[in-house]
């Protein structure tokens, strides 16, 4: 008997691992920031359970059942139980909207939780971020928010279509985008006309609508006086289903566990927010913290990625050597790592900021960080799945989904030139954010003559933005600013590679920026064996 199939030379699967103590920069931004103990929550996302209950959510995608066996219409989203049990998971770790009724440091510790958590599972992530980014929208209606602000806030998951007045917990959506318009959201053709009870009934047909059996949406629609935004519950207070009908779901390149619906308004009511005309102005502010989470999204996809890729490379042999002694890969993995350690350091940055309400230093860095960071996360993720070479390749290795996820955030709450271009309305509209971000740019000046080269050409940029520059303007400053960030909070031989490799004469791909001692920084973030 021969045996031909003795398995060598292979990784074994990262699980039961703890991605808060191989991620220096979240940890540096833990104590710089006072964010508090957050080891069960790491422990819990590395764990085998949740990576597995993250696997078998993508592999088994939430279905539509538009009617009933007898042909009534029931308008229903059935989730596998892993959806269930990564919200259960993430609402009682507080990651949903329960900052708002916390005390101080609660937003810190969200988007920290938040990114260490999506590792464990991208997609629950959408009704968890909006769920947070709803409750400043609706509090430009006070009384609204009295009545459902509570329930957001509450930490429970009750899963199913009930009144949201007999439900302890409730979840949020968003429901702007229509077909015609996009991003454009004031092209909205939906209509509302307002009843006699104070309510509105809405007509017209969204494009978007991300986990549509969440319990109420903030939604867009037009009134005589212009976009107005108004909160429509799924089920009404008598327990009859408001008039909301689900068309079909998405079929995405990734983002799978997800549900992205096709939904009309047949009638539907919904609660006017803020006044009349003045809906994008309400709508802007869950848009903002929804970018933020964008980020914090990409940071931690990209994250992973890395995660993966290292501990690949440390049990994996080839030409007589570990791949993670090999000089070549050396430079790749620590070329990811400091796109990495760039991404958490700066998005946990932006967390603090709101925390701090930083409201000038926000309106140009997270538009400019949401473009950047985003936009960067396919390339990293692509190049960490090559890592594992044909192995990466593999669904079984769970490459896949991530890189299937990556281009997700880059075009969630605005595409890139939606993004870049906001940088501009801010520049016109808001001067004062243009002072915030280079004070932010100066804290690090005078240590690096590369990078205070950079910032130089920044300031140029800033003093004269032209649409056909937005790009390169949101990517100057995104750079610029993570750069800065590492030139105060990471050691040398971290910013100094980041700013020759970045802000220097870069590389075309990842590694081919010589960087000095790069086992090194391989060592900073490689999972513990």
């Amino acid at each position: 008997m021969f045996s031909t199939h003795q398995v060598s030379n292979q990784s074994s699967p990262l699980s039961g691992f703890d991605p808060l103590a191989c991620d220096p920069a979240l940890g540096s931004a833990l104590t710089r920031y006072a964010v508090g103990d957050l080891t069960a929550l790491a422990l819990e996302a590395g764990s085998a359970e949740a990576r597995e209950h993250g696997r078998l959510a993508d592999e088994n995608p939430p279905q539509l059942r538009t009617h009933d066996r007898y042909g009534n219409r029931i308008d229903e989203v059935e989730y596998h139980p892993s959806w269930h049990w990564l919200m259960e998971r993430a609402i009682g770790h507080g990651l949903h909207a329960a900052p708002w009724a916390q005390g101080p440091g609660a937003h810190l510790r969200r988007a920290a939780g938040f990114y260490l958590w999506s590792q464990a599972e991208a997609g629950h992530g959408c009704p968890i971020s909006m769920t947070y980014s709803a409750v400043p929208a609706l509090r430009w209606s006070p009384e609204l928010a009295a009545e459902f602000e509570p329930k957001l806030t509450a930490s429970g998951y009750e899963f199913g279509l009930r009144a949201p007045q007999e439900k302890s917990a409730l979840l949020a959506g968003m429901s702007m985008t229509e077909k015609q318009g996009g991003s454009d959201v004031r092209a909205n053709t939906t209509t509302a006309e307002p009843l006699a009870d104070g309510t509105y009934r809405l007509i017209g047909h969204k494009w978007f609508t991300s986990a549509p059996m969440d319990d109420l949406f903030l939604t867009l629609a037009q009134t005589q006086n212009g976009v107005s935004c108004f909160l429509v519950p799924r089920v009404l207070p008598d327990g009859t289903r408001n008039e909301i009908r689900l068309q079909r779901l998405k079929d995405k390149l990734g983002n799978k566990s997800n549900a992205s619906s096709e939904i009309e308004y047949t009638g539907a009511i919904g609660h006017l927010i803020g006044e009349e005309g003045r809906g994008v102005r309400c709508i802007i502010e869950m848009v903002s913290m929804t970018r933020l989470d964008c980020v914090l999204g990409a940071a931690a996809n990209v994250r992973i990625a890395l995660s993966e890729a290292a501990h690949h490379v440390q049990q994996r042999s080839a030409f007589g050597a570990r791949l993670a002694d090999q000089p070549l890969m050396q430079q790749v993995v620590a070329d990811l790592a400091l796109e990495s350690e760039a991404a958490t350091t700066l998005a946990m940055r932006l967390a603090a900021a709101v925390e701090q309400e930083e409201h000038d230093l926000l309106r140009l860095a997270l538009p400019a960080t949401k473009f950047f960071v985003c936009k960067r996360a396919p390339y990293v993720v692509a190049e960490a799945l090559e890592c594992l070479g044909g192995n990466g390749y593999v669904e079984e290795s769970g490459m896949p989904r991530l890189y299937r996820e990556a281009p997700l955030m880059s075009i969630w709450e605005g595409s890139g030139n939606v993004t870049a271009l906001d940088l501009l309305r801010a520049l016109a509209k808001q001067p004062t954010s243009r002072e915030a971000i280079l004070a932010e740019l100066d804290a690090a000046a005078g240590e690096n003559a590369t990078y205070d080269h950079a910032v130089h050409r920044v300031r140029a940029e800033l003093a004269d933005p032209r649409p056909e520059r937005a790009r390169a303007l949101a990517e100057s400053l995104a750079l610029t600013l993570q750069a800065s960030l590492l030139q105060r909070y990471a050691p040398p031989s971290v910013s100094d590679a980041f700013i020759a490799t970045r802000l220097g004469e870069p590389g075309r791909t990842f590694g081919s920026t010589p960087i000095a001692n790069p086992k090194a920084l391989f060592d900073r973030i490689a999972p513990g064996q």
